[in-house]
């Protein structure tokens, strides 16, 4: 919270990036910056139930708006003497992003979480699919928040303009047997069996589902189709988009500048990859889960010396990317400064092994292999061990039929972390 007041304007915007030696960065019309503020926030409160946080004061960073024909400006920014508390913060980021196009669809601006989508959105027409994945569910848990603060009125508001955008998310953002990716200020559709290049992005059908919003076939079916089209075993990586981007008449931005197959072009870009994992466990699927989340492991790219040849980067640090087309396929790109490493973890701990802490209350939904008959973890809490045994005797994927501490059942089948010392043993039968 102290590093608050270096990312958020009192406009809602934040700044894409910047250095805190000199509190200088660059201030853009990207789309998706200013909602990990909230979406962590989120995280934080789902897990703790500290809502406190909420109620801290930061000031906002002070800075000139960006001028109408302007995409970005690097410049000196400052904290302004305007302070409020943080849940105020989140809400003007939220109704900064509260910015549709004509589809009922967020608009893109200057990039969302695909910086390189840098022209889909540049004269602010174009929108992204993914965005309003993305904004629905940064809104739909903060509801709770609203209520609390603002009332049942001002929460069924907000309630509505995500009904309204899943709605569209559904017809206009749907292709037919996968989810578009965006609508380009030309009118031009990325992620459609329309196009040549860019005919289907994983992003758009994983937080479908993580997000909730997708309807209940289309979870299924745009899966389906991220399967078929985005997962290369051969070369060991679950891929952004396919095909990439080459000699199509579409200029989408500066993700063409990059060769086939590499990086966003793609490529597999890691955090993507993870988030098709989380999406599969979401939907019950423990053994293809489990199956991708060994195949983009680095180690995996290193069983041989034909394949460590081949990635040619250290096979026990997460790659944020490997490249995915011709004679690069299944090479390593960036490595060591990638936030995939978090997600790589928080997907297998929380959404296959099923750990989940919710408001410090422990519990546990597995998503595993069919196959699989026994695990243990070991968490620590505070000062505290609880050492969970789960057991699997009827070949399940999902479901927890009996829940044990210490021996005694607990027909709650979750137990509120106790941080105070002492041994926890906790049993779990599915």
């Amino acid at each position: 919270t102290n590093e608050a007041h270096l990312l958020l304007f009192i406009e809602g915007d934040v700044l894409h990036w910047w250095h805190e030696e000199t509190s200088r960065g660059i201030r853009t019309r990207f789309s998706d910056d200013l909602l990990w503020l909230a979406f962590l926030t989120e995280e934080y409160i789902y897990v703790t139930g500290d809502k406190e946080i909420l109620d801290i004061k930061v000031p906002y960073l002070a800075g000139k708006v960006l001028e109408k024909e302007e995409k970005e400006r690097y410049d000196l920014y400052s904290p302004s003497n305007i302070e409020e508390d943080i849940y105020n913060h989140i809400m003007k980021a939220i109704n900064k992003s509260l910015n549709f196009g004509e589809h009922g669809i967020p608009k893109i601006g200057t990039g969302d979480w695909n910086d390189g989508f840098s022209e889909v959105g540049s004269k602010q027409k174009g929108e992204s699919v993914w965005l309003g994945f993305f904004l629905y569910t940064v809104i739909n848990r903060f509801l709770p928040f609203i209520e609390e603060r603002e009332g049942t009125e001002k929460r069924d508001e907000y309630e509505k303009i995500i009904n309204n955008m899943k709605r569209a998310l559904n017809t206009e953002g749907w292709d037919g047997r996968w989810f578009r990716r965006a609508f380009m200020d030309d009118g031009n559709i990325l992620g459609s069996i329309e196009n040549e290049e860019c005919r289907i992005d994983s992003i758009s059908q994983s937080w479908g589902v993580i997000s909730g919003a997708a309807d209940n076939d289309k979870k299924y079916i745009s899966m389906e189709s991220l399967e078929n089209h985005l997962i290369d075993r051969e070369n060991g990586i679950i891929k952004l988009l396919d095909p990439p981007f080459n000699k199509t008449k579409i200029e989408p931005g500066y993700i063409k500048a990059y060769l086939p197959g590499v990086r966003e072009n793609g490529g597999q870009y890691t955090h993507a990859a993870m988030w098709a994992i989380i999406a599969f466990t979401k939907l019950g699927f423990g053994d293809k889960a489990l199956e991708y989340y060994r195949m983009i492991n680095p180690i995996e790219h290193s069983r041989t010396k034909e394949t460590a040849l081949k990635y040619k980067v250290e096979p026990y640090s997460i790659a944020a990317d490997v490249y995915g087309a011709e004679s690069l396929a299944g090479r390593g790109g960036w490595t060591w400064y990638t936030g995939s490493s978090s997600w790589f973890y928080k997907a297998g701990i929380e959404n296959i092994l099923g750990l989940k802490i919710k408001n410090n209350t422990l519990k546990m939904e597995p998503c595993i292999p069919k196959d699989w008959k026994e695990y243990k973890i070991k968490y620590r809490y505070k000062n505290s061990i609880y050492n969970i045994s789960v057991k699997n005797p009827n070949g399940k994927n999902t479901g927890v039929e009996r829940f044990y501490q210490n021996g005694k059942e607990i027909e709650e089948k979750q137990v509120k972390l106790n941080g105070e010392g002492g041994m926890f043993e906790i049993e779990i039968e599915m």
